[in-house]
């Protein structure tokens, strides 16, 4: 389906490429970089704006509302194959599904979007892991190979626009596979275990990485981990530092033997215990950046200086107040965005209870205060 954009491109002087790669490097740009985190799986059901315009997904929505274009390159870093998804049982409003990671996962069967309840995970003891490992976690696995012309084809050196190549997952997956309760207690149980699944999860992505790196001009790195909720980490200080940082080092040496130097992760929550380690292994940017589980944006750049770039950190609860409270709190960014290394935009996807009216009025909001 072609899109046709209901808004215009914020004018610009410089491609999209040089912006973001000035702008994260607190260097000048004409304007911000002009990116949103995309949107509850509700609000293409809901939002008028996106059924009248048969926008279904957040790849049409960023064509659809004329979004800097922001890319990036990504391997078969974890389970392959997969755990096959069955429907295992049903109630009258849930079914019990096993999905990709081999949990057993409670669900509704509306199908409104809502975080599942885990029931049973496939991999418990050490002895569940090594059978896992043997069967989806093979490095010699030719479904791990990378077809280099194929990704050539589609994004040349010459592009106008950012690209960046994913650096996977060294514990969030790992969370994903033992379920959060699961991991806090094989940490204590089968410590060795989650190591060995922590360095797993390093020697595949570097695997990855030594098949693109020679091949591409990288403007950035991305990951993903998801183990922070409102109150911390998931995983202790320690485990991080002792355990996950010095993985992140290994990768870090092969971004920065490569030219790049600027790598962010995903991660919800409350970062600022581990921050220091993540800052110490090399991921120098946060994203999305949850204001309500951690801290206002300008906080942890001003702590941390030019060090730390920030990705994300606007407040959905503001948006949900309504147009007072949506100027209010994009008025505390004004300065962020002129020092440069950050990028605002709604701190996770945006939810259906933000009126589109509202959602529009921000959209516009944005392009008058940091358009330039």
């Amino acid at each position: 389906m072609t899109v046709k954009p209901i808004r215009s491109k914020w004018k610009s002087g410089m491609t999209d490429r040089e912006r973001f790669k000035n702008q994260m490097h607190y260097k000048e740009a004409d304007r911000c970089f002009n990116m949103e985190f995309g949107y509850w799986k509700d609000n293409y059901r809901q939002w008028r704006i996106f059924t009248d315009n048969n926008i279904k997904n957040e790849r049409e929505a960023n064509i659809f509302f004329n979004f800097d274009k922001i890319m990036a390159v990504g391997g078969n870093v974890w389970l392959s194959p997969i755990f096959p998804s069955t429907v295992v049982a049903q109630t009258e409003k849930t079914k019990i599904l096993m999905n990709r990671d081999g949990l057993l996962a409670e669900v509704p069967k509306d199908g409104h979007e809502t975080i599942p309840h885990y029931i049973k995970a496939s991999i418990v003891t050490p002895d569940d892991w090594e059978k896992c490992k043997e069967e989806r976690l093979r490095r010699d696995d030719p479904a791990r190979l990378v077809d280099i012309q194929a990704l050539k084809n589609r994004h040349s050196d010459s592009r106008d626009y950012p690209l960046g190549v994913y650096c996977g997952s060294m514990i969030g997956k790992i969370r994903d596979m033992l379920t959060f309760e699961g991991l806090a207690y094989a940490c204590y149980d089968y410590p060795d275990m989650v190591e060995d699944m922590v360095e797993t999860s390093c020697v595949l992505v570097e695997d990855f990485l030594d098949q693109v790196l020679p091949h591409f001009n990288f403007d950035y790195a991305s990951g993903w981990e998801d183990i922070c909720f409102k109150n911390g980490p998931i995983v202790s200080v320690d485990f991080f530092k002792n355990v996950v940082m010095p993985r992140y080092k290994r990768i870090s040496k092969k971004l920065h033997s490569a030219g790049i130097d600027l790598w962010y992760t995903d991660c919800d929550g409350d970062v600022r215990p581990i921050l220091p380690y993540m800052l110490e292994g090399g991921i120098n940017c946060l994203f999305p950046f949850e204001v309500n589980g951690c801290a206002h944006p300008g906080e942890l750049l001003s702590e941390y200086g030019n060090e730390l770039r920030i990705m994300g950190g606007v407040d959905k609860i503001q948006l949900k107040k309504g147009k007072k409270a949506i100027k209010e709190y994009l008025e505390t960014l004004v300065p962020l965005v002129k020092r440069g290394g950050y990028i605002p935009f709604c701190d996770h996807r945006c939810p259906p209870d933000v009126k589109e009216s509202d959602y529009l009025y921000y959209l516009d909001l944005k392009e008058k205060m940091f358009g330039m």
